[in-house]
């Protein structure tokens, strides 16, 4: 049920209002006003006013704007005061329920691991395990512990033959007329963009734009927008305004500025009670040993230490995935997700609720690859607390989307949709060539949406890609990217006779430049 704007507005503020009360925002705030009360510019007859003023001036108004910004950046917006809390998590009854079935897959798998290991899900660690672990923090990738009877408890590809079984229940045998003709392995209705939408939105990206990542155009000489695009950024991160930033980063980010940059847009300030924080996450870990551990570790050790860019993270990997999984504040996002997190029962208590604990954690059950939303951050933040917030909230705004069955415009399911139908549109020929010869398109680019093309793209190539996701807010632009690379190997792929040969066209992405790619895809296909 939509609601009349003014509705929506009183219920938005109040919403944000609740969050921000709890907050440290709050307290720091209440303890400028008391200070400034003992400031000589500040008179009795107008306190109200002069403290605002002083707020303003010393910078505090700036960071609570930041703070709402952030907020509304994040939530919904408002459903119908009515509307239960699920429709916040997932409008769609039969999105839920197949969430629902993929939650009791995903556990089931992990709990059978449990058994035919014969480890539980959690335990104490022994003293002497905790100093050694406390000793070798920083550099557990020397550790080799045999991990040859774990497994990864599902891979992108097995996600997605549950996707392709998605089925709208009120269309019988695929009687949508509008939809009858997807000819692509997603079959739910679900309204995407076309090209003049995606063109309006992406406006930025247009040809007329200054860009980074584009070394030829021809409006600009391209170390003249540069200089330009630099002396604007400082300007902005002295402003220290998120939305600012976040309008800027739409050109792409000077590689010096982005890691101040993308920290004032997901407003991350790595305060002394964030480090704290993150401290206290780091003595959990080391405290208690989870059998996601384990899966952490093989997950890094299969993905980034085989990878060129990535393999001298290792140890941070490690650090900021391992107190990820401890962190209890990531339940939150649960509110917004499509997802639930996972219960597990303490031993001989199961189905009873107050015996009942998240599991772990964090409610995220990490999957192969998911590693690969940490690496490339590795490389903006060396500080492991600062490195440790910005992917988790990275995660919340935006990556738990690529994993959960939704019906959300970022979401996977979505991007699934999108990339398709503008390859179906645009590049018919394309599309039915590979579709005929059981290359699917969508099995090849899946895997490349679902971890945001990390570790598919050369690093300075993606930073350049994650710009856009934090400057418009929304992963689409992995569906119009993925199509893009298509469209970039359509002649090659022409000439292909089986998946495995599709495949091997578009094996390596290392060498590809993101924003042509993108400009031509959207800017200069014929609609």
């Amino acid at each position: 049920a939509m609601l009349d704007p003014d509705r929506g507005l009183s219920l938005t503020i109040a919403r944000v209002v609740q969050r921000l009360q709890g907050s440290s925002l709050h307290s720091q705030l209440e303890r400028q006003a008391r200070v400034s009360l003992h400031k000589p510019e500040i008179k009795l007859e107008s306190l109200k006013e002069d403290i605002k003023d002083f707020l303003k001036t010393s910078g505090w108004e700036k960071k609570l704007q930041n703070a709402v910004y952030s907020e509304l950046n994040v939530f919904p917006s408002p459903c119908h005061p009515a509307a239960p809390p699920e429709h916040i998590k997932e409008p769609l009854a039969y999105m839920r329920k197949a969430q629902g079935s993929w939650e009791k897959r995903i556990l089931k798998s992990l709990n059978s691991m449990c058994t035919e290991l014969n480890i539980p899900l959690a335990q104490k660690r022994p003293v002497n395990e905790q100093k050694e672990l406390l000793n070798k923090w920083n550099e557990m990738g020397t550790d080799e512990p045999d991990l040859s009877l774990f497994r990864p408890v599902y891979a992108p590809k097995d996600f997605l033959e549950v996707l392709m079984n998605l089925r709208n229940p009120n269309y019988e045998n695929g009687e949508q007329p509008s939809f009858r003709n997807h000819l692509g392995l997603i079959q739910v209705p679900l309204k995407v963009k076309d090209i003049p939408e995606l063109k309006e939105d992406f406006s930025e990206l247009g040809l007329n734009t200054g860009q980074l990542g584009i070394d030829d155009s021809a409006q600009v000489p391209p170390e003249f927008f540069e200089n330009e695009h630099v002396r604007v950024g400082q300007k902005v991160l002295a402003e220290q305004d998120s939305a600012a930033a976040q309008q800027y980063v739409r050109q792409g980010c000077p590689t010096a500025l982005r890691a101040d940059l993308w920290a004032l847009i997901l407003n991350i300030s790595n305060q002394p009670e964030d480090i704290l924080y993150y401290e206290q996450l780091k003595s959990n870990v080391i405290q208690h040993d989870l059998l996601v551990d384990s899966l952490i570790y093989k997950d890094v050790k299969l993905t980034a230490s085989n990878d060129d860019y990535y393999f001298v993270f290792e140890d941070y990997l490690y650090q900021v995935l391992l107190c990820f999984s401890r962190d209890t504040s990531v339940l939150e996002h649960f509110a917004y997700s499509s997802a639930t997190p996972p219960k597990s029962y303490i031993r001989g208590k199961l189905g009873m609720e107050e015996y009942a604990v998240f599991y772990p954690p964090n409610g995220v059950i990490p999957f192969h690859g998911f590693s690969m939303y940490v690496a490339p951050l590795c490389f903006l933040y060396h500080e492991p607390s600062k490195l440790y917030q910005i992917f988790r909230e990275m995660y919340v705004r935006f990556f738990f989307r690529l994993h959960s069955i939704s019906s959300h415009p970022s979401g996977i399911v979505s991007l699934c949709l999108l990339f398709e139908t503008l390859l179906q549109t645009h590049l018919p020929q394309l599309f039915y060539h590979l579709r005929e010869i059981g290359a699917q398109p969508l099995r090849i680019s899946f895997k490349w949406m679902v971890r945001a093309f990390s570790g598919y793209l050369a690093t300075d190539q993606l930073l350049l890609l994650w710009d856009r996701i934090l400057g418009y807010n929304s992963l689409e632009i992995l569906a119009v990217l993925a199509a893009a690379v298509f469209a970039f190997r359509a002649v090659n792929l022409m000439e292909v006779t089986s998946l495995a040969a599709a495949e091997a066209v578009l094996a390596d992405l290392s060498t590809l430049k993101v924003m042509p790619l993108l400009q031509i895809f959207l800017f200069a296909t014929i609609t």
